[in-house]
């Protein structure tokens, strides 16, 4: 997939377009939607399949309340490019860009730089300044310039709108699997194994300590899966402060079941699959330990039934 983070880059060699513009954070089922019915469009229509999104999210500019994201941009384009995207032209959201009207955005953008020929968003897209800009808004525009909009309505699970501020909401209050749900896909974190306190040697359940880059961690004991160097592991990972030991930051730790080796300085990515508990503190490190172990067993039973 081509990836192009500059409007300036030559965006003309893709040829004529079919465009999807969205955050498209977490690449949940909605989301999913939106993608497959481009790369669907655009293979009928001979066109080059483009997602136009933006970093950071607009909401971290303009929003009152501070947002955190469910994906890091690689995790993002990792996923558009499984869905069979062709190109993404990922829009630096400033000043300069949030001032432009609805109308200046369609010209600059979608016409003179993209050569789209269908654009695709949800119901609830709004773009320009102000969001003056909204699909109704898109597809008047189309008739004079030559392009057509597909509008994408919302999907519903369990009479829920799925939507990334809702599985954010999840995420924050460790629900991963009901997360998972609305996602399509298990939450994962990615990120760099550091030396930690070796403390999990001393247990005599080492652990790798991750390093992650994505922005929601919740707290708790998980059973998940790791992958590394694209072998899979069951696991189980604590995320939070280590009560026991009193750690002031937050920590990423996964203790990958059937695995031996050392895991210093490589990339990991740690699939949440279900909350076992909450993080507590406990008298020892061999009552800590006991309780590992049965987190382990959990995590092994799991496993089994999967």
């Amino acid at each position: 997939m081509l990836t192009f983070t500059d409007l300036k880059e030559n965006l003309s060699s893709l040829g004529p377009t079919a465009v999807a513009i969205g955050n498209f954070d977490g690449l949940h089922l909605g989301h999913q939607k939106i993608i497959e019915t481009l790369v669907r469009e655009a293979k009928e229509l001979k066109l080059k399949s483009v997602v136009l999104t933006f970093s950071p999210h607009p909401e971290k500019i303009l929003g009152q309340e501070t947002i955190r994201m469910i994906q890091t941009i690689n995790q993002r384009l990792q996923g558009l490019e499984q869905l069979g995207v062709e190109a993404t032209l990922i829009i630096p959201f400033h000043d300069d860009f949030f001032r432009l009207g609805p109308e200046e955005f369609i010209q600059k953008i979608l016409i003179d730089r993209l050569q789209a020929r269908l654009i695709i968003v949800g119901a609830d897209f709004r773009f320009g300044f102000g969001r003056q800009g909204d699909p109704e808004y898109l597809a008047r525009a189309g008739k004079k310039a030559g392009f057509r909009v597909i509008t994408i309505p919302p999907v519903m699970l369990d009479g829920e709108i799925v939507s990334s501020s809702l599985i954010r909401q999840l995420l924050e209050k460790g629900e991963v699997d009901l997360a998972a749900r609305f996602l399509g896909h298990p939450y994962e974190i990615e990120g760099l194994v550091i030396r930690g306190d070796s403390r999990g040697q001393v247990l005599g359940l080492p652990t790798a300590n991750i390093e992650p880059r994505n922005e929601i961690l919740p707290c708790g004991v998980f059973i998940s899966e790791s992958l590394v160097q694209d072998r899979v592991f069951p696991s189980v990972t604590n995320i939070g402060f280590k009560p026991t030991f009193g750690s002031v930051s937050p920590t990423v730790e996964s203790h990958l079941l059937n695995f031996s080796g050392t895991l210093y300085g490589q990339e990991i990515k740690t699939r949440l699959l279900k909350k076992i508990r909450e993080e507590r503190k406990f008298p020892d490190a061999e009552s800590l330990r006991q309780q590992i172990l049965k987190d382990i067993e959990q995590a092994r039973l799991f496993w089994a039934k999967a």
